[in-house]
Order: structure tokens, then sequence, then C-alpha cells
């Protein structure tokens, strides 16, 4: 079992490097967050199930460091409220926990990024139609075709794997580079 699962995930990130409209997409997504926080704004980030999971641990290395010290970057992961969620949830449905929030938080320099494996959760799809309601960007980490995101998502990075486990794990090996980039050109060792 073991052995499967790493020469997957070892197949898939051989296709992910080779994949040149990945990696273009990929860099213009660092450059927008770049320019985002140089231009005071925050972002947001949200999933479902371990994709949740995932977006709080973005956020945590956003604003607490992922390789060096340095001053933290405004970073919130849109999961980790359970009034507002359960309160959103029940008044307005399920679908609105993130658009909503975003609602009430985006600013005009800010940045969403949804993270959804099959690129079709209701939730993520409709943060996304919210920041374009309101002309702000949208990343998206997702796997298979991209679904209904990769047609809304301003950038949408789209990794290649079968299997949910393997999406997953690629889209922490996105996470942590997507950090990693905005950590070195905002903070470069001197």
């Amino acid at each position: 079992m073991l052995e499967k699962n790493i020469l997957a995930a070892i197949n898939a990130q051989k296709i992910m490097l080779a994949d040149v409209n990945l990696m273009a997409t990929f860099r213009q997504a660092i450059e927008h967050i770049i320019s985002c926080y140089k231009k005071s704004g925050r972002l947001y980030i949200a999933g479902n199930g371990g994709s949740a999971a995932d977006s709080q641990h973005l956020a945590a290395e956003f604003v607490s460091k992922l390789a060096r010290d340095r001053n933290p970057l405004p970073a919130e992961a849109l999961t980790t409220d359970s009034s507002i969620l359960t309160a959103i949830g029940n008044d307005y449905g399920f679908e609105k926990i993130f658009s909503r929030q975003l609602a009430a938080k985006l600013q005009v320099n800010d940045v969403f990024l949804g993270i959804t494996t099959s690129g079709q959760s209701s939730n993520i799809l409709e943060a996304i139609k919210e920041c374009r309601a309101r002309s702000i960007k949208s990343i998206v980490f997702t796997g298979r075709n991209g679904g209904q995101a990769a047609q809304l998502a301003n950038y949408c990075i789209s990794v290649p794997g079968e299997m949910t486990s393997t999406i997953q794990e690629l889209h922490i090996l996105l996470s942590h580079s997507l950090c990693e980039g905005v950590e070195s050109a905002l903070f470069p060792i001197k």
C-alpha cells in the first residue's frame, strides 16, 4: 500500500513538474499575492474537510513563518469560527459559508484562495463568485480537470492525480511553495 501511494505521488509530481501552463499560472498567482501584500492586502483561504485543515495550515504559515523569521503576513482561514459557520449555514445555506464571510471582509487589495480537490465544492464556487462580483482576484487549488472552479477563478492550479489523497498531498506542496515564494520576495535574505 505505502509503495503504491509513494509511486502515485511521485508520478503526479513528475506530471505536475512538466506542466508548463500549471507552472506559469502558479508563478502568476504568487506574483498576485505579493502585489496584494505590498498594497496592504490580506489573504483569505477556505476549503472543506481535509482542505479546510490545509487552509488553516497555510494561514498559519503566513501569519507565523515558514522558513525564516520575519514579520507576520495577514492571512485568515475562513473555516475556523464555528459560530459564524453554523449561523451562515443555518440562515443562508452551506454553500454561503465562505462567500458571506468574504462579503463582510474583502477589501480592494485582498485575494482569496479556495482549495477543492474536485473543483465542484459549492461553497468554494460561491466564494469565487463573490470575489468576481467585487473585482477581487481568486486562486483555486484543485485536481482532476478543475471542475467549475477552473472557469471562475482568475488562477486555477489543477494538479494531476487520480486519488483525492494524492491531490491533497500536491496541494500541500503548492501551499508551502506559495508561502515560500511570497516570503522570499517580501523578506529577502540580506
